[in-house]
């Protein structure tokens, strides 16, 4: 038995919000890339297409999560819930953020296509991120490539940025508390104070240690706090284009969260 194997990817995004994969194409990563498990987290959403908290699909456990962006008041963090019911008060909260989100993409899609003289082709949508943006950026006739585009023109200091109104972390605590059966805090090392950061995960069930930054950081730091609060360890890929199991969690390490997961619903997905 393979016991560094990567079973559980839970950090993943769709179509649904700014990843390029649909929930089937997801599935079909995911079993290539030899998990038992990946959670659909995408951005202030709960995907359609999941019928349940937990659903298998071609021997594929696929949680039903958001990711959800919450005012920390020093920053704006990423809480990640796990398991997800609806209940009113989080459907109205995510009806709420989508509209949002339609009414900041027409903002951010009229100020990029004034200002260089192009149509992107895109239309204002709910779960429209700056991501899909970026790509109709790349593919246009603008002098800009994906990176060019965030760093130039819709990056948070780029003259076509337009902030979104997001949920206060006391309220997007609470719903997710209600709806999910975890609730973690994701990669706290992209925050500017992580400090601060590991702090909110510590009133939370876990926190986000496996996670692909591309530099070093001092997961000890993190493991130090979940000790101290008795926090599970979750972990993922984010995925947005098709790569899964870049990190996530072995069976061991998983272990301790599945126990807190309802069983799987056959079906489809």
């Amino acid at each position: 038995m393979d016991t560094d194997r990567i079973v559980a990817d839970l950090h993943a995004h769709t179509t649904v919000s700014d990843g390029t994969m649909t929930a089937d194409e997801l599935v079909d990563v995911a079993r290539d890339a030899g998990l038992d498990w990946v959670a659909i987290t995408d951005h202030d959403r709960l995907h359609p297409e999941l019928d349940a908290p937990v659903v298998e699909r071609d021997g594929v456990r696929v949680v039903r999560g958001i990711e959800l962006r919450v005012d920390a008041g020093f920053d704006r963090l990423d809480l990640l819930g796990y398991a997800a019911e609806h209940t009113d008060a989080l459907d109205a909260e995510i009806e709420r953020l989508q509209a949002d989100r339609e009414r900041r993409g027409a903002a951010i899609l009229e100020a990029v296509e004034d200002r260089l003289g192009v149509d992107l082709g895109v239309e204002p949508r709910p779960g429209l991120g700056r991501p899909h943006i970026a790509r109709a950026i790349d593919e246009s006739a603008a002098p800009y490539d994906y990176a060019g585009a965030f760093d130039e023109l819709i990056g948070n200091d780029g003259p076509c940025y337009v902030a979104r109104e997001v949920t206060e972390l006391a309220r997007g605590a609470e719903l997710l508390r209600d709806a999910c059966a975890v609730v973690g805090l994701a990669h706290p090392f992209r925050y500017d104070d992580v400090d601060a950061a590991l702090d909110v995960a510590r009133d939370l069930d876990a926190v986000e240690r496996f996670y692909p930054y591309g530099r070093a950081v001092d997961d000890a730091r993190v493991e130090r706090v979940a000790a101290e609060s008795d926090l599970l360890l979750t972990g993922g890929t984010d995925a947005h284009q098709r790569t899964l199991a870049e990190a996530g969690l072995t069976a061991e390490r998983f272990a301790p969260i599945r126990e807190r997961l309802p069983e799987p619903v056959s079906g489809p997905v």
